[in-house]
């Protein structure tokens, strides 16, 4: 069955770095169009960033363009969100997602499957 797992959240000063990973099995992976979405505490659950099967197209929320870099390993069947300049309102549950319809500007993508999640806290 489809599985994504998310790993390498945690707690980070504002400024700061972090990466966060996405394993994934049991589909095709380079078929599929990958997305990360974020829900901050309060907040409804919000698209952040995606990217096509074979990695040449990208789309960001304007909240983090410039800061977050997505990626993927089509030969791991890992995703990567590369974030940088973090900011106390990055702070959110980070959840991987298939991307149904494929990747495009963020305000259109629906997650087909999903992960568990993996918390990321901007605090000082």
């Amino acid at each position: 069955q489809v599985r994504l797992v998310e790993s390498g959240g945690g707690l980070v000063q504002p400024g700061g770095s972090l990466r966060v990973s996405c394993a994934a099995s049991g589909f095709t992976f380079d078929a599929y169009a990958l997305g990360w979405f974020r829900q901050a505490p309060g907040k409804e659950r919000e698209a952040v960033s995606c990217i096509n099967g074979n990695g040449e197209t990208t789309h960001y929320a304007a909240s983090v363009q410039g800061r977050f870099t997505i990626s993927r390993d089509n030969t791991e069947n890992t995703l990567y969100l590369q974030m940088n300049s973090l900011k106390f309102e990055d702070t959110a549950i980070y959840y991987c997602a298939t991307v149904t319809f494929g990747c495009r500007p963020v305000s259109a993508l629906t997650g087909g499957y999903w992960g568990q999640g993996t918390l990321v806290t901007v605090s000082s």
